[in-house]
């Protein structure tokens, strides 16, 4: 368990260790702190990686607690959930590595695995990546999503100052992205309390920072299809072109759109997948999506409005949201 210790960074040289070592520390769960080892993560066994973000905290997207503390845990570059193992899920996680699962190295990252899992690990693996059925039967899949909250149960306050010097210590955010970070919480924070106060005291009636109203529709809200496919340029529509597509809850057709959405109003990028299937956290069951959603390179929460939380969602959008444009001459 010497990987306790690494004190990693945001930037530094590690090595995935080899299967066998990593199995070694998992219960007969297949977890680690109640944080299951995927099989989608053995294809990294052996690679050399970088720290992409310390995963010291979380947001609390299934009960909506706020922030939650993770311990002795990193993100490592480029290692997303490829969904392999678990019904082809399309959200791409970014995988978290306890430190324990890892050792630090000198030298460059690779590209290709330099130890390949052997067969015979992997139904150890895969019998943990199943719940028992729902009710009437139906599949349901246990996953490093759906048990966040066993792996961090402890809440994280956001006027927990510590939180924020360990974003800047160990290069999750630099001092202005976290003083901007902080402003935006206590903003938010007077916003909510403003709702109970004299209209005259609210600010764009007490809306969240990034100022996302609820949509104009009662009903069934519109949808357009344009089938984009992976490759193809788009534009992210305005926020105000987006918001007249949503209903009065914030939603198109079941889907939400959200502050940290709207940072990216207007960003011109590919298409990186249509995704069609994705596990409900709460449940664990798959959800095939009756209007497919786009997915977009390079476009990510950045845990601004988040208190700098470092998951890295990959937002859906509609396709009414986008529009196709040329590529450049």
């Amino acid at each position: 368990m010497d990987g306790l210790n690494l004190a990693l960074k945001v930037g530094d040289a590690v090595e995935v260790l080899s299967a066998e070592e990593i199995l070694a520390t998992l219960d007969d769960k297949g977890e680690l702190d109640s944080l299951p080892f995927m099989p989608e993560m053995l294809r990294y066994c052996g690679r050399r990686l970088t720290v992409h973000k310390v995963a010291n905290k979380l947001c609390d997207t299934m009960t909506r607690t706020g922030m939650r503390r993770m311990e002795d845990a990193v993100h490592l570059t480029g290692s997303r959930c490829d969904g392999s193992a678990h019904g082809g899920c399309q959200t791409a996680c970014l995988l978290y590595w306890k430190t324990a699962w890892l050792k630090r190295v000198d030298g460059p990252p690779t590209s290709d695995p330099a130890i390949r899992p052997e067969r015979p690990l992997l139904p150890v693996l895969e019998v943990n990546t199943r719940r028992e059925p729902g009710p009437e039967g139906e599949e349901r899949f246990r996953c490093q999503a759906t048990e966040l909250l066993r792996a961090a149960p402890e809440q994280l306050p956001f006027r927990d100052m510590r939180q924020y010097v360990t974003d800047i210590q160990v290069g999750n955010a630099g001092v202005g992205s976290t003083l901007r970070t902080l402003l935006f919480g206590l903003f938010n924070r007077y916003q909510r309390l403003s709702r109970k106060f004299p209209k005259w005291l609210r600010i764009k009636g007490g809306l969240a920072w990034g100022f996302v109203r609820p949509g104009p529709h009662t009903g069934r809200t519109p949808t357009g299809t344009t089938d984009l496919q992976p490759g193809e340029l788009v534009r992210i529509k305005s926020r105000d072109e987006i918001i007249a597509t949503l209903n009065t809850k914030g939603f198109n057709r079941g889907l939400g759109f959200e502050e940290d959405m709207a940072r990216s109003c207007g960003r011109v990028a590919r298409v990186s997948a249509r995704v069609e299937r994705c596990i409900d956290e709460k449940t664990g069951e798959m959800l095939e999506m009756k209007n497919p959603c786009i997915a977009l390179e390079g476009i990510i929460c950045d845990g601004v409005y988040k208190s700098n939380c470092p998951r890295a969602f990959v937002p859906f959008w509609r396709e009414i949201w986008l529009e196709r444009i040329s590529e450049p001459s």
